[in-house]
């Protein structure tokens, strides 16, 4: 679809009248702006062309009633809607393209409840950090979370983020039955409640709003561990990255972070500097308690230099070393030079040395390795990678991406704002095929779904 018709003052008064509370229909410009957009900016590809993007007015629902009503009404108006949970997203994914109604779903942050076998039955505004705490106080833990737990929301994590700390033992968010069901509401004429569970989940997941609201979330969890947090450091890389490995594939471990750090990434991180030696390579764990005395030991038998270990308190108290893992440590780097930018890779675990040395003889201190250790669908620990680039022009990017992809290591671009170029689109179809029953026309998240063509311009074409 074209660009949307801006909405008249009589359409926004309708939705407040909808929500039946005119300060949760908002449309001074400076809130609208701010909740338009999320971290796009570590892109430089994409903060030029989403920088100018925003919504026209945002609501905040409390309820799936009032989100019925709301899509309802813009469906018959025709009027665009973008779903948005705590705006910690890296690529744009709840940026709206052609204005529209921005639906903050962070007033709807109920959690329902922990069943006995460590389902919890919650709200999509409900924060991760929050449900961790919960989950704890009652014997439970999140198998997997970002970087951004402490303000991100669950919702939001299930619509467009993939894994994070914890998913070395537990997989990713569509890994292993994790996310059990959703509660979606559907944008048609008459918007329907949906249910997606097992399998039917994937429908939904990952499809950044596109297809469906959701409204309600059943994520399983784990029982929880004392953990402790442990600091060290390399003289080499090639140590550093080898000492991780090893730790990461031994299922002797029990453990919710293994990351590695080329130099002089941990330069960057200006909070934890006393724990990070200057030009040194690091690695930052997250190990059971009764492990760590184990550990120490191994890391010295390696040659590594403990700099941190103690156990771990909380998301509460300093030092937080998980702030300084995944794409957190494109945050820092972008601090401290904004001429950083990252990619998400995936290496082979048979091969990854080699892949390693090909991008450093072909793109030199370009790029820096940053490597993440997860589990697989499969169950196998692998290494994934969000590397720091320098940024030197897309062109530049493109190549290296190109030269990754060329030599078996999977790329999930962050540098494209639509599902289909960002690596996370099922080649089975089956979030397209959501979005043609459940959005017919394109009204939420438009421009995200390149593959999807609105039913009434299918049916001209198919005239023509």
């Amino acid at each position: 679809m074209g660009d949307a018709q801006k909405m008249t003052g009589e359409q926004i008064e309708a939705l407040k009248a909808i929500v039946g509370d005119g300060e949760r229909v908002v449309t001074t410009p400076t809130t609208v702006e701010r909740l338009s957009k999320d971290f796009y900016w570590y892109s430089p590809v994409l903060k030029p062309m989403l920088e100018s993007k925003k919504g026209e007015v945002v609501v905040y629902p409390l309820k799936t009633g009032e989100i019925v009503e709301i899509l309802r009404f813009c469906y018959v108006q025709d009027i665009p809607v973008t779903a948005r949970g705590a705006g910690t997203g890296n690529y744009g994914q709840a940026i709206p393209l052609q204005g529209g109604v921005v639906l903050d779903l962070m007033r709807m942050d109920k959690l329902e409840q922990i069943t006995h076998d460590g389902v919890a039955v919650c709200d999509p505004g409900l924060r991760l950090g929050a449900l961790e705490g919960k989950a704890r106080e009652q014997g439970w833990e999140l198998r997997c979370y970002p970087s951004t737990v402490v303000k991100a929301s669950v919702g939001g994590f299930l619509g467009g983020g993939s894994g994070g700390i914890g998913s070395i033992s537990h997989g990713g968010l569509r890994d292993f039955d994790t996310v059990r069901a959703l509660e979606v509401v559907t944008m048609e004429r008459e918007p329907a409640i949906r249910l997606h569970a097992g399998e039917a989940v994937h429908d939904i997941l990952h499809a950044w709003g596109t297809n469906g609201i959701i409204t309600k979330i059943w994520l399983a969890l784990v029982p929880k561990v004392e953990w402790a947090q442990a600091a060290i450091a390399f003289e080499t890389y090639e140590g550093a990255f080898d000492f991780s490995e090893r730790i990461a594939v031994d299922g002797a471990w029990t453990k919710r972070l293994v990351t590695t750090f080329e130099a002089p990434i941990a330069d960057y991180f200006s909070p934890v500097r006393a724990l990070c030696p200057l030009g040194k390579h690091m690695v930052f764990m997250l190990v059971a308690l009764d492990q760590l005395e184990t550990l120490k030991q191994a890391a010295n038998e390696a040659g590594g230099t403990v700099t941190y270990a103690e156990a771990y308190r909380g998301l509460k108290f300093a030092p937080l070393l998980s702030d300084y893992t995944w794409n957190h440590t494109t945050l820092w780097a972008i601090k401290h030079d904004p001429a950083y930018t990252y990619l998400q890779c995936g290496f082979d675990p048979d091969r990854v040395r080699d892949q390693m040395a090909l991008l450093r003889s072909r793109f030199g201190q370009e790029i820096l390795f940053h490597m993440e250790f997860i589990k697989n669908g499969e169950g196998r620990v692998v290494p994934a990678a969000i590397p720091l680039v320098r940024f030197v022009s897309t062109e530049r990017l493109n190549e290296m991406i190109a030269c990754c992809r060329d030599n078996g290591v999977f790329v999930a671009n962050p540098h494209v704002n639509n599902l289909e170029d960002g690596g996370r689109f099922r080649e089975d179809h089956a979030q397209l095929q959501a979005k043609r029953r459940y959005d017919p026309k394109g009204l939420l998240n438009p421009g995200k779904m390149l593959s999807f063509t609105p039913a009434e311009l299918a049916m001209e074409e198919q005239v023509r």
